[in-house]
């Protein structure tokens, strides 16, 4: 499961999945596409973690793979988990045609999904926004246990709609809000980098546009 890490159009749409359940919804849009998303890495997203060290890393609702693969490229062992096992498919294809052996994948259910504590250097959640249900702050806080002293949380979203389009979908937020949603420990957790940042992109006709992205990065004391 997964956002898109770029958009392709700018206009209002009518999902013709949204009455499905979370698994079948995006078992049903990956399955009915031959891709679904660029396969490129979100560009916020690699700016930040760019800068640290590789080590260990989960990336939540991977779709594709496409952030997955990147951190792998960079050093990092990195295990990319997404609801469709058709997603999950297809980054695991494309690791072994790049020989990535440190991009790992797995179809597992987030709402379900208890990771073991304190065991990854790295979290990441690149517009980890769905447009059916999805208790989202209960995963993030849960996928936060797992990152050791010294690691990072990392969380990229849309804090605003493309240009010229009402279409909202999933309720937005600012980086400020997202870090009082989570409300980790304070004395556990310190707010790095909680702002918006504007991203170019492109729609299927080439009109150019700039969306914003809330960005959170939190680091384990």
């Amino acid at each position: 499961m997964t956002a898109p890490h770029q958009h392709t159009g700018a206009h209002d749409h009518v999902d013709p999945y949204d009455h499905l359940s979370p698994a079948d919804y995006w078992e049903q849009r990956y399955s009915s596409s031959e891709r679904v998303w660029s396969g490129k890495v979100n560009t916020t997203m690699s700016a930040v973690v760019g800068e640290f060290t590789p080590g260990s890393a989960i990336d939540l609702g991977c779709g594709e793979g496409g952030d997955v693969l990147w951190l792998a490229e960079q050093g990092w062992r990195a295990q990319g988990l997404d609801i469709s096992a058709t997603a999950v498919g297809r980054a695991r294809e494309e690791a072994a045609t790049r020989g990535l052996e440190n991009a790992t994948f797995t179809a597992t259910d987030l709402s379900t999904w208890h990771p073991e504590p304190e065991s990854v250097d790295l979290v990441t959640a690149s517009f980890f926004q769905s447009n059916v249900a999805l208790d989202r702050v209960a995963i993030l806080r849960a996928a936060a246990s797992a990152v050791r002293s010294g690691g990072h949380l990392v969380v990229v979203s849309h804090a605003q709609g493309p240009d010229g389009s009402t279409h909202r979908g999933t309720a937005v937020a600012s980086a400020r809000e997202e870090a009082a949603s989570l409300d980790l420990p304070a004395e556990q957790w310190t707010i790095e980098v909680a702002e918006e940042r504007s991203r170019p992109t492109s729609g299927h006709d080439g009109q150019h546009s700039e969306l914003l992205d809330a960005v959170l990065v939190m680091r384990r004391r």
